[in-house]
C-alpha cells in the first residue's frame, strides 16, 4: 500500500496535465490539504502507529513515546544537547516553538539543576502574532516571547544563561531577526509542533488566488520565502483559539510573523513533536506518509520537509489517536 511512486497520486492527476485541483472544503479561497488527491487521504487513514514507525527511512525518522513524561523529557534534551555544543568560538542554538510548551519549564530545571553554563548558546523564537501591524507587544498575554520568557529563558540562573544578545525573536521589521540566521551561529536543531493546517511555525498554506489559483505554488517557489508576515488559514486562527483563547476566535490575531523556509534549511536538524494537542489524529498520519514518501506539496506546508535532510517526528503513543468513524 505504502510503497508508492511519488510519481503517482494527484502529480500525473493534476500537475502535469495542468488541471485545477477541487477547492478546499474549509475555505474555497485557501489551499490546504483538503485540496490533496483521494488516494493520500485514505491512505494517510489507514496508517496505524506501528505503520507509521515503519515509514522511517534516511533522513526522516519516526519515534514513538509511551508516556508524557517520557515524551517532553526528550523534547527539552534537545535543548540541552544544542546549548552543551555550544562555545564562543563555535557558538549554536535552538529555534524552539511556542506549542508544545511543556518541554520549557524541564529545560529550566535541567540548567539549573546540573550548572550547565550555557552563556554561549542561542536561541531564537520561531513567531509572534501581529497586531496593528507590529508585533505583538511582550505585556500581552498570548505573546510568544513573553510565554518564552516567562516560562524558560528567564527563569535560568542569571549566572547560567545566555545574554540578551543571544535571544532572537522575530519582528515586524524582519531585518534583524533574518540576519541573526547570517552571523555564523549554528542552529543545531528547529523544533516544532504541527497546527490543524499542517504547518510548522506559521507556515501556513497560501491563499488561493492570482498565478496560484488553480494550483498551489510548486515547493522550490514556497521553500525560497524567508521570515514574513503572513495572513493565517481560518483553520490555524480557530486552533489557536482552542489551545490558548477557551475557543474565543475573536482573540485571535488574523496575521503573524513567521521563520520560513529559507531558515528552516539553515537548521541541521528539524524536529516536530506530536502530543495530540494541536493537530488530530488524520493530520498526524498525513504528513508522517508525504515526507515518508517524497510528496511535497505547498497545500501542505509541512510535507515539504521531505526535502529536508534530517528531519525527526516524534509522537506520544497515546496522543496519536485513530481515524475511525465515532459519534460523540
Amino acid at each position: 500500500m505504502l510503497a508508492c511512486n511519488p510519481k503517482s497520486y494527484y502529480v500525473l492527476n493534476h500537475k502535469e496535465l495542468d488541471m485545477p485541483r477541487k477547492l478546499s472544503v474549509i475555505s474555497p479561497d485557501w489551499w490546504d490539504y483538503t485540496t490533496l488527491d483521494q488516494e493520500i487521504i485514505e491512505d494517510a487513514a489507514r496508517l496505524t502507529p506501528e505503520k507509521m514507525l515503519k515509514l522511517s527511512r534516511p533522513g526522516f525518522k519516526v519515534i514513538l513515546y509511551d508516556t508524557l513524561e517520557d515524551f517532553y523529557l526528550a523534547e527539552a534534551l534537545e535543548y540541552i544537547h544544542a546549548w552543551k555544543q555550544s562555545t564562543e568560538d563555535n557558538p549554536v542554538g535552538i529555534c524552539g516553538p511556542i506549542g508544545p510548551t511543556e518541554q520549557l519549564p524541564l529545560v529550566v530545571r535541567l540548567v539549573n539543576e546540573l550548572g550547565l553554563i550555557i552563556r554561549s548558546g542561542h536561541f531564537w523564537g520561531m513567531d509572534e502574532w501581529i497586531l496593528d501591524g507590529k508585533e505583538m507587544p511582550v505585556s500581552h498575554p498570548l505573546s510568544f516571547e513573553r510565554c518564552d520568557r516567562a516560562m524558560c529563558l528567564s527563569r535560568i540562573d542569571k549566572k547560567l544563561r545566555m545574554p540578551e544578545a543571544n535571544l532572537h525573536f522575530p519582528k515586524a521589521d524582519t531585518r534583524e531577526y533574518r540576519a541573526s540566521w547570517e552571523t555564523g551561529v549554528r542552529c543545531a536543531v528547529m523544533q516544532g509542533g504541527q497546527g490543524d493546517v499542517k504547518h510548522w511555525a506559521f507556515n501556513d498554506p497560501p491563499r488561493r488566488k492570482g498565478k496560484w489559483k488553480d494550483n498551489p505554488p510548486p515547493p522550490e517557489e514556497y521553500r525560497k520565502l524567508a521570515t514574513r508576515i503572513v495572513d493565517l488559514h481560518p483553520l490555524t486562527v480557530a486552533q489557536n483559539a482552542r489551545t490558548s483563547g477557551g475557543g474565543n476566535i475573536s482573540l485571535v490575531p488574523t496575521q503573524a510573523i513567521s521563520v520560513g523556509p529559507q531558515e528552516t534549511w539553515k537548521a541541521e536538524k528539524v524536529s516536530i513533536w506530536h502530543a495530540g494537542t494541536h493537530d488530530n489524529a488524520f493530520g498526524q498520519r498525513l504528513t508522517c506518509l508525504m515526507i515518508s514518501q517524497g510528496l511535497p506539496d505547498s497545500a501542505v506546508p509541512m510535507s515539504l520537509l521531505a526535502d529536508h535532510p534530517n528531519v525527526q517526528f516524534n509522537y506520544y503513543r497515546g496522543g496519536i489517536g485513530s481515524c475511525t468513524i465515532e459519534m460523540h
